[in-house]
């Protein structure tokens, strides 16, 4: 049986990604630009749709990901700007059809798209985005990359139907869950992650690196966001705290607090997440089950044995800027816990 060990030290207590922000500023410039330019069309409520999102202050890590990887192996072009913009145009797709999906009414501070022009408009500008992600795509002309970000657009949309399957079913099992985000989440980190190596004709073990730093970077993250959703703030978490617990998600918590729990307690997580009774009271003792069986801490656990992979695979390569920054992503992504 495997065993999580925690270590807490001042360094990663501080972690930002400050230092990828400054190494990615001059084309991150550039991608929001292209995002602004793409993001246009004759169809009024296009760019209106679509700008709701991308202007809501998302922190485009995915995107920084990609142009970060690129330097990392000494790209020089600017077909790296394309393929970061291409990533965020699938991300943000993902999270237009998401809240259609959730019955969402709030995403990072903001109503959603679906709360102001209706869900048939949010998922219709989501397809047009993807559309245009592929565009750029073609257009740099790589068909290694096409290949991976065109495959990771088949992944999620897997993982979108495997997580209606087990939507409100506390039969889910936690490897169950995994395979859920692993291509629900992860599967765009790793991608944007591998397109830097190959669109700078890097070496397989460099992609393979970068693909394994993306996977469980993107595991980690989604580990602290269901963390998050049951102890964070509105205003950090990009949503109304309790979210999935109303939606009925069935998440990593909501799986420990069950199984640890009672028959009784089961009865409770049955009524609340199966039947829909889902109110703040039910939400509070949802906090207490979790609590009392360590079932937040233990998540927290497993996204920081994912960062821990994450590391160890970038650690064969050489150091540079880059790689540094790329680290501070992990600890980043961990330390909004604390």
């Amino acid at each position: 049986m495997g065993v999580v060990v925690e270590i807490e030290d001042g360094k990663r207590a501080k972690a930002s990604i400050e230092a990828l922000i400054a190494l990615t500023r001059t084309d991150m410039g550039r991608v929001n630009e292209l995002i602004l330019s793409k993001a246009g069309s004759d169809v009024e409520m296009i760019p209106e749709v679509a700008n709701h999102l991308i202007s809501s202050g998302g922190k485009r890590l995915r995107p920084m990901l990609t142009l970060a990887a690129a330097q990392m192996f000494g790209y020089r072009g600017d077909g790296h700007v394309k393929l970061a913009t291409s990533v965020e145009f699938m991300h943000t797709a993902t999270l237009l059809h998401d809240d259609v999906v959730d019955e969402s009414d709030l995403r990072r501070g903001k109503r959603t798209a679906r709360m102001i022009w209706g869900n048939q408009a949010s998922v219709l500008v989501g397809d047009f985005l993807l559309g245009q992600a592929f565009r750029m795509m073609v257009d740099v002309g790589s068909l290694e990359a096409l290949d991976v970000l065109s495959s990771a657009a088949s992944v999620i949309a897997e993982g979108e139907v495997m997580q209606l399957g087990v939507a409100k079913n506390l039969e889910t099992t936690e490897d169950d869950y995994l395979a859920v985000i692993k291509a629900k989440t992860a599967a765009l980190f790793s991608a944007a992650a591998e397109v830097g190596p190959i669109i700078a004709d890097a070496g397989k073990a460099e992609r393979a690196a970068l693909r394994s730093y993306g996977v469980n970077l993107g595991l980690a993250f989604q580990l602290i966001d269901d963390a998050l959703d049951y102890g964070g703030d509105s205003r950090n978490l990009g949503k109304n705290v309790g979210d999935d617990f109303r939606e009925g998600k069935v998440t990593l918590p909501v799986i420990l607090a069950s199984r640890r729990g009672s028959a009784e307690e089961r009865e409770f997580w049955k009524a609340a997440i199966e039947n829909a009774e889902a109110d703040d009271a039910s939400l509070e003792r949802a906090r207490g089950l979790m609590t009392k069986h360590g079932a937040i801490g233990d998540t927290i656990g497993r996204a920081r044995h994912f960062g821990e992979i994450a590391r160890d695979a970038l650690a064969p390569l050489a150091r540079t800027p880059q790689k540094d920054a790329l680290l501070d992503v992990i600890d980043f992504c961990i330390s909004r816990v604390n």
